[in-house]
């Protein structure tokens, strides 16, 4: 019953904590941080300890899943240079840059530690990339490059912690047992993530009850990172090439039902999760606290260089990973160089989550021969790279984004595409309509080409309708109008005992679905 009720109050404050946050128009991760900073020194309140396998296993799959099945493919493939030379490259340079800065403030732990700890903090997160970017409208692009970075960082992170704490524990660690290492645990994970994708794909496509789609999607995620792992290799890697995989297929594997009941479910799991998982970090900091094994003036000291070497590898490796290699005449007219605020917004979009602090606990308790080492200095660090970068970055990331001029990608654009390929659309149904409609009634068939003519319509209309509401937008209003009138009958004949309560729900779920279309396309 205690686990429970923690459960139930960890779950209640996330979800309080988001509703506050959208209602000061803070973003959700920074005050959900600060409000686990606080309530971590309220006596009384859960104290829940991190476990790090719980994290990489159990939390982090299902949100890299749910990130990775909203990842357009066309456009990560596009970007896939930026993407590896961010999460690879970027991921490295940043563990021997912590280490060599570690190594020389403190020159009695062994490089080996000091790497480690640049590999904790080397990952910027999935949840909160994903949370702050789509949140402030950056454009598309940029989006796409911080989401593809942060799909992939955490395994090639994860990957080079792996081979550092084997070189702590004194084993002698040689170039080839690292290349093997990485093609064991990235190869292996590319490989049963695409096998996965294809057994799954082919059960979606056999499944028709929405319920059965949406648990095997909620399974999906968990039982490959599971087989991943039992098999030495990434989870990670093994759960986003699925997610990419299956995603990208969406449209033919599932029935309307169920991508529609689908997005609905993982919205849910998403809040929740990302919620409980920056309230979770900053629920550790008494626990951190207390663990400091170094004397305050030299952990300070430690931190502040520790953080400002997170901070400024970013900056100098996102221009030269930017303009470099357009060098390359056929990269350049492909790809022109952006200008100097893109790269800029880049390398100040570096935010730390939830991996950086289970990776921080997934350290060793002590060095080979049971030499000790400041593990409890190495989580506060990581702790403090994650709760810095997530406030002050991701407060200040609107700001700089105004700043720089950075508009997000033009609407009038986009809504021009859709109507060119909405015309040819309808074109197609109207071909697909006169070919199958021989022995239909006539008003079906006229019905069937207004709505047609009315979806190609609407898609025009959204491309210049001004200040003047458009015959779409009051066709909207005035449907929203019936639909309530017409709901307010049904509610009136259920309780007066006309109809029984089927008929109600049966009714209610029409209306409710054609509402929510309404909604939906409303700009």
């Amino acid at each position: 019953m205690h686990v429970l009720v923690d459960a139930v109050v960890l779950l209640g404050t996330a979800v309080l904590g988001a509703a506050l946050a959208r209602r000061l128009g803070v973003l959700a991760p920074i005050l959900l941080i600060v409000l686990g900073l606080a309530l971590s020194f309220v006596p009384g309140f859960p104290d829940v300890r991190l476990d790090p396998e719980l994290v990489l296993v159990g939390i982090l799959p299902p949100l890299l899943y749910v990130a990775a099945l909203e990842t357009s493919v066309p456009a990560f493939r596009y970007n896939l240079r930026p993407i590896l030379l961010l999460a690879i490259g970027l991921v490295v340079a940043t563990a021997f840059t912590v280490g060599f800065v570690l190594h020389a403030l403190l020159p009695d732990v062994p490089f080996a530690a000091c790497v480690a700890l640049g590999a904790v903090v080397a990952p910027p997160d999935a949840v909160a990339a994903t949370a702050v970017a789509r949140r402030i409208g950056l454009p598309r692009r940029i989006v796409t490059i911080l989401e593809g970075e942060s799909l992939i960082n955490d395994a090639s992170a994860l990957v080079l912690l792996r081979v550092s704490i084997a070189a702590m524990a004194g084993t002698a660690v040689t170039v080839g047992e690292i290349a093997v290492e990485v093609a064991r645990d990235a190869g292996g994970g590319v490989l049963i993530g695409a096998i996965a994708a294809v057994l799954i794909g082919r059960v979606h496509r056999a499944i028709k009850d929405p319920l059965l789609d949406n648990a095997l999607s909620l399974l999906t995620p968990l039982g490959v990172a599971l087989i991943a792992e039992l098999l030495h290799a990434s989870g990670i890697v093994a759960v986003v090439v699925a997610g990419l995989a299956l995603g990208h297929r969406l449209p033919v594997l599932l029935s309307a039902a169920s991508r529609l009941q689908m997005h609905a479910f993982w919205r849910l799991v998403n809040f929740l999760l990302e919620g409980l998982v920056f309230l979770l970090v900053g629920l550790q900091l008494r626990e951190i606290v207390r663990d400091i094994d170094t004397e305050p003036v030299t952990a300070t000291v430690v931190t502040v260089a520790v953080l400002v070497a997170v901070l400024a590898i970013r900056f100098v490796w996102v221009y030269p990973a930017t303009y470099v290699a357009r060098l390359v005449p056929r990269i350049r007219r492909r790809d022109p160089p952006p200008p100097a605020r893109v790269p800029t917004l880049v390398a100040w979009a570096g935010m730390r989550g939830v991996v950086t602090l289970a990776a921080a606990l997934a350290l060793p308790m002590s060095l080979a021969g049971g030499a000790p080492y400041p593990r409890g200095l190495f989580i506060w660090i990581a702790f403090t790279v994650i709760v810095v970068t997530v406030v002050i970055q991701g407060a200040s990331l609107p700001v700089v984004a105004r700043r720089l001029r950075l508009e997000p990608d033009d609407p009038t654009q986009d809504a021009l595409v859709e109507a060119e390929v909405q015309n040819h659309a309808g074109r197609a149904a109207r071909e697909r309509l006169d070919a199958r409609a021989d022995g239909a009634p006539a008003g079906v068939v006229e019905r069937l080409r207004g709505l047609v003519d009315e979806r190609t319509n609407t898609a025009w209309e959204r491309i210049g309708g001004g200040d003047r509401e458009t015959p779409s937008a009051a066709y909207r209003r005035l449907r929203q109008e019936m639909i309530a009138a017409e709901r307010d009958v049904f509610r009136t004949a259920r309780d007066e005992g006309r109809i029984p309560e089927e008929v109600l729900a049966r009714t209610l779920r029409d209306l409710d679905l054609e509402e929510s279309l309404l909604r939906e396309r409303t700009p």
